[in-house]
């Protein structure tokens, strides 16, 4: 088991984290998180970052380490993540990557090889500016000019991949789909099992999405969301899922349950979204949640195929 690693993905709200926690329980394992806003200090509640209760003991890597005017590149995630991984299989443990980015996942399972990353900071700025003033629809329909398989994987609010695929093309001349092609030539020095969430009734899904979002707002978003925009402005609340949809009722732009309403829409399109992308990978194994008794225990006959305890 020297070289065996799992994976668990899914939508937000599917039960990723309960279900990676049940498995690194049952096979001693270290969670590896692979999702792009957990990374940040502070942001608890609207990322649904695992309390210490909900870790159930179980120890945490990639999380909650950046303060949130940070950036934090794919290459960057890849290359901790290995590390992260080789510590844990050398302690005679299993890494469990669990998280929702689907880039983040796909770039470890399929070992894309990152060039080092050139930048070039003036026209980053510029870009930058441009996003503000003209807004992610324009730069995102920009590059699909250009590189349209990965416009077609963005969202007009994933400003930093927009900004970064259209400096890419412009500093190299090469697209950024092109690079991610080359950089495919060398297989994972790990075996793979990675385990997809599902729901064959997507409203299902969708329940369970609404009602985390009132779970949220109890547990105080709506205080969470203010005390950021007190102490932070930065690029990141624009991709951060939960705050920029209270900000408008926080500035008194509409009623609060306008604005949730609103949070939950999003959150159910970036679900759809994210489920469109995992099921691009054919090495998921998937679990439809609603059509069994119990999801780990589906999780256990799969996994039982390529693990002994």
């Amino acid at each position: 088991m020297d070289n065996k690693v799992i994976g668990v993905v899914g939508a937000t709200a599917s039960g990723k984290t309960s279900l990676a926690i049940k498995i690194a329980q049952k096979y001693d394992g270290e969670i590896i998180s692979a999702d792009s806003m957990q990374i940040y200090k502070g942001m608890n509640i609207a990322t649904a970052k695992p309390d210490k209760e909900e870790m159930c003991g179980i120890p945490h890597h990639i999380m909650d380490f950046l303060v949130p005017e940070e950036t934090f590149s794919v290459s960057q995630y890849v290359e901790m993540a290995k590390s992260k991984t080789e510590d844990i299989l050398s302690r005679g443990k299993i890494p469990i990557v669990c998280g929702g980015t689907g880039l983040y996942v796909r770039s470890l399972v399929e070992n894309i090889q990152f060039s080092p990353e050139q930048a070039d900071e003036n026209l980053r700025n510029e870009l930058n500016e441009r996003y503000e003033k003209e807004g992610g629809e324009v730069l995102l329909k920009e590059l699909a000019e250009f590189d349209e398989d990965i416009a077609k994987t963005l969202h007009p609010s994933n400003n930093k991949r927009i900004i970064r695929a259209i400096e890419i093309y412009q500093t190299t001349g090469i697209t950024m789909s092109e690079h991610i092609r080359k950089s495919k030539s060398i297989p994972s020095p790990y075996e793979w099992t990675v385990l997809g969430i599902a729901y064959r009734d997507r409203q299902k899904l969708y329940d369970r999405i609404n009602a985390r979002v009132d779970r949220m707002l109890s547990m105080g978003l709506l205080e969470e969301t203010r005390e950021f925009y007190q102490k932070h402005i930065g690029k990141t609340a624009v991709g951060a899922i939960g705050y920029k949809e209270l900000k408008p009722y926080l500035d008194g732009e509409m009623t609060l349950e306008q604005a949730v309403e609103n949070l939950k829409q999003v959150t159910r399109n970036y679900a759809k979204r994210q489920m469109t992308w995992f099921k691009k990978d054919e090495y998921i194994k998937w679990i439809y949640a609603d059509e069994c008794r119990d999801v780990f225990e589906e999780a256990e006959k799969i996994l039982a195929l390529r693990f002994t305890k």
